[in-house]
């Protein structure tokens, strides 16, 4: 299978097992959101020592351990993903299901804004128009809100910054996990000691079956973050833009007809506007692939 659509279909399946987290997490209650994120974190370090061992991944993880520019990048990613982690989860048992499907909805457009201030890009015209469209529907959903869409903000700007760190150490996706829940982990099952310690643990208090659960967010966190961490590092930005809208389309559907979060007039025109913009910010960076690889098989046919 060629690489580009193995990173497709690696893509797709991340971005599908996310959509459907809104089903899972609330699975967990009643741990609060930190004890859930610790546990996550616990057992995907576990997971992905396995994993690491069982592929023969051991001498890539020691290369990055041993890359300082690569491990900064991965410690800064790791701590990123810690805080969308968490907001996640709240987010979601705190019925603001809808609201974090907003997060990954404008992602792909906070992306494009952070490369335009971290790595000094620019933007064309209808990519401008596609950013002010953004933060008008921002601000139409703050009035309906009555408050700053904090939750989505989070999500939005926590995962950006993730797959920057990604795509800039461009290492193997099993060995960066592994390398990114080590450096949370000890903190992890710190607040876990603590929180057993001071009898507010649900672990092994709510019968078998929530221990299991518990366990299982190794497998639920590891198995979609390695196909992204795959399909980052197979495909262009432009696909992996195109691919992120799955999971707040899954998310959004779940939050309005399986959870029934209220969806008053207003907060419909803020996320008619968000559609509207990634419907002009995607036409605009297809249409310019699409210009950019014409112009190099003119200018090759030229020579």
């Amino acid at each position: 299978m060629p690489d580009a659509r193995r990173g497709f279909l690696l893509g797709a399946a991340a971005y599908f097992m996310w959509g459907l987290f809104p089903l899972y997490w609330p699975l967990l209650e009643p741990a609060g959101a930190l004890e859930i994120l610790a546990h996550r974190v616990v057992w995907s370090f576990l997971t992905m020592i396995v994993i690491v061992w069982a592929l023969g991944r051991g001498p890539q993880l020691r290369a990055i351990i041993a890359d300082r520019r690569v491990r900064t990048l991965l410690t800064v990613a790791a701590a990123v993903i810690s805080v969308n982690w968490a907001t996640y989860i709240w987010g979601v048992n705190n019925d603001r299901v809808v609201e974090t499907s907003l997060g990954y909805f404008i992602n792909p457009l906070v992306t494009v804004l952070m490369g335009v201030l971290i790595l000094r890009e620019r933007l064309r015209p209808l990519q401008w128009l596609a950013m002010g469209i953004a933060t008008l529907a921002v601000v139409v959903i703050t009035v309906d809100y009555g408050r700053l869409p904090y939750v989505a903000l989070v999500l939005a700007v926590s995962f950006g910054s993730y797959g920057l760190c990604k795509k800039t150490a461009s290492v193997g996706a099993t060995e960066s996990l592994a390398f990114e829940t080590a450096v949370i982990a000890p903190f992890a099952l710190g607040y876990l000691v603590w929180l057993t310690a001071a009898g507010r643990s649900t672990f092994g208090s709510e019968g078998v079956g929530h221990v299991l659960l518990m366990m299982s967010t190794g497998l639920i966190t590891a198995v979609p973050l390695i196909c992204f961490g795959a399909a980052a590092t197979r495909v262009s930005m432009v696909t992996l833009g195109l691919l992120q809208y799955l999971a707040p389309i899954l998310q959004f559907a779940l939050g309005v007809l399986w959870y029934h979060e209220d969806m008053p007039a207003g907060r419909w025109a803020g996320f008619v506007l968000v559609w509207i913009a990634l419907v002009l910010f995607t036409f605009e960076a297809v249409t310019h692939r699409r210009r950019q690889l014409r112009l190099t098989v003119e200018a090759t046919t030229a020579i």
